[in-house]
């Protein structure tokens, strides 16, 4: 299906088992379980450092998927951002404008695992509470693949940025985040 570093996946149609149930049932409804690859890991290396190093990836072909929230008028907003590993995401700036708080910031583990219905370290943008707004970096939607957590820290999902962008609730937004200096 796809080969990034020494990944290879297959469709994720064939082994569906390792989407998280509501990865699953978004591709399914879409009917997308055959443009996206999956591949399994092993959790201990979930995290996109020891992913890049284990697979021997590019840190443009890892995209990181974060759960962040503010308040506004006592309301709870909560979105998902979703950058390049080669990139750091604009949590101060652009998307506290984009949710229109105070002050944005990362939802504590124990509340972004209950919300999502997924792993902490595998969180996809794919399947997330309809509701939520989903940020996605420009460079992510440009991306010819990208490797993404799967909900589940077993595997990752390979996508096209393209499919990512297409998704329900993406907003894809120039400027999210911000080159890491070296």
């Amino acid at each position: 299906m796809h080969t990034l570093g020494t990944l290879v996946s297959v469709p994720a149609l064939e082994q569906p088992d390792l989407l998280s149930e509501p990865a699953r049932e978004l591709l399914t409804r879409l009917d997308l379980l055959g443009k996206v690859g999956v591949v399994e890991i092993d959790p201990a290396i979930s995290d996109t450092a020891a992913t890049q190093e284990a697979f021997g990836l590019s840190a443009d072909t890892l995209a990181n998927c974060v759960v962040v929230g503010g308040k506004r008028e006592g309301e709870e907003r909560i979105a998902a951002v979703v950058v390049l590993a080669s990139t750091r995401a604009d949590i101060n700036s652009t998307v506290k404008r984009l949710l229109d708080v105070r002050k944005a910031s990362f939802l504590p583990m124990d509340q972004a695992v209950g919300l999502t219905g997924m792993e902490y370290g595998g969180i996809t943008p794919i399947g997330l509470p309809a509701e939520w707004p989903i940020y996605i970096d420009s460079r992510v939607a440009e991306a010819d693949v990208v490797i993404v957590g799967s909900g589940v820290r077993r595997s990752k999902v390979l996508v096209e940025g393209a499919v990512l962008a297409a998704l329900p609730g993406v907003q894809v937004i120039e400027g999210l985040a911000k080159p890491i200096e070296q």
